[in-house]
């Protein structure tokens, strides 16, 4: 008689509530394949997880600290990036950093855990570029419901963060004018019509990190 095979532990990493919701949301329906065992990283983790999925939203710093600190913890035994930034300068430093895979948002729930099991297979997924298509249908984001789009999100997240013009389009490889227009999608859809008003907005909406999670991960409190 052999016994049932148990599904695979994952932790998901995320400085935003609304993003690591959605995707375990998202993940759920197939809790007998994948299991979220992490979600809150202000609560100790007690055991060691198959995968952490980190999510880079707002977060794609050129140097990828934050996967060499997953992928030296000895609580997660893979590490894969879930992101729609395809960038080939933030690929290949995902594969520098030990990163074990590299999954686009734009994937339906049933191929990310496709794709999640092969990781835990020993398998190195590294998805090809998504090109425009959008992200998955069940993901969240802060602003969604304001009709900002995914990476209208991310802008105005590192913009709330401080971040000028130029350091984001640096952080997202965006052209300037890329940014500009997304900037400017923004303040339409919100109502605003200056950056501090953008970043008040956005204060009171959601879009200002938690970055204890990644701390925790660093043996911090």
């Amino acid at each position: 008689m052999t016994s049932a095979k148990l599904p695979i532990l994952i932790a998901l990493i995320d400085d935003y509530d609304v993003v690591l919701t959605g995707v375990a949301s998202m993940l759920d329906r197939y809790r007998d394949r994948v299991l979220v065992s992490e979600i809150d990283a202000n609560k100790p983790l007690e055991d060691t997880v198959d995968i952490a999925l980190y999510d880079s939203f707002a977060q794609p710093e050129a140097d990828h600290e934050e996967i060499e600190v997953l992928v030296r913890s000895e609580r997660a035994r893979k590490v894969v990036v879930y992101t729609w930034n395809f960038a080939p300068g933030l690929i290949e430093t995902a594969r520098d950093k030990g990163a074990d895979g590299y999954l686009s948002k734009t994937l339906p729930a049933a191929a990310l855990v496709a794709a999640l099991e092969a990781v835990h297979a020993g398998e190195t997924v590294f998805n090809d570029p998504p090109g425009r298509a959008r992200s998955s249908p069940a993901l969240d984001w802060p602003g969604r419901l304001h009709g900002i789009t995914d990476r209208e999100a991310e802008i105005l997240a590192l913009i709330t963060q401080g971040k000028s013009n130029a350091e984001v389009a640096k952080l997202t490889y965006l052209s300037p004018n890329t940014v500009k227009s997304y900037i400017r999608s923004v303040y339409r859809k919100i109502e605003v019509e200056s950056r501090t008003q953008a970043v008040l907005w956005g204060v009171e909406h959601g879009f200002s990190p938690d970055h204890h999670r990644i701390d925790h991960w660093r043996g911090g409190p």
